[in-house]
């Protein structure tokens, strides 16, 4: 069973930074894209950026220059680095692994807090 373990969210100050893992019980080279998402009470999950097998990367327009998908296969892991945060940014975050057969799996959701 494939599972995904999000970890590095918390409370930081508006303009902080924090960087989010998610490790995969499997070969990342299994998923042909990875994502994070992020969702708050009362609003649908968005997508906050993607990154596929080759390495080709996509985000949402209000993180683009602020936040860095990357994921390091030998480590079996994917990270958000996330910079400039604001109070916009607090939401529960997810990881996502999708296969080349449209399977996906979702880790269980890291909060982060962006507040002074």
């Amino acid at each position: 069973q494939v599972q995904l373990v999000e970890s590095g969210g918390g409370l930081v100050q508006p303009g902080g930074s924090l960087r989010l893992s998610c490790a995969a019980s499997i070969s990342t080279f299994s998923f042909s894209v990875m994502g994070w998402y992020r969702q708050t009470p009362g609003k649908q999950r968005e997508l906050v950026a993607q990154i596929s097998s080759g390495g080709v990367t996509n985000y949402a327009g209000s993180v683009k220059g602020r936040f860095t998908i990357s994921r390091d296969s030998a480590k079996n892991t994917m990270y958000l680095q996330m910079g400039s945060l604001q109070p916009g940014d607090t939401a529960v975050y997810y990881c996502n692994a999708k296969t080349n057969i449209n399977r996906s799996y979702w880790g269980q959701g890291t909060q982060v807090a962006v507040s002074s």
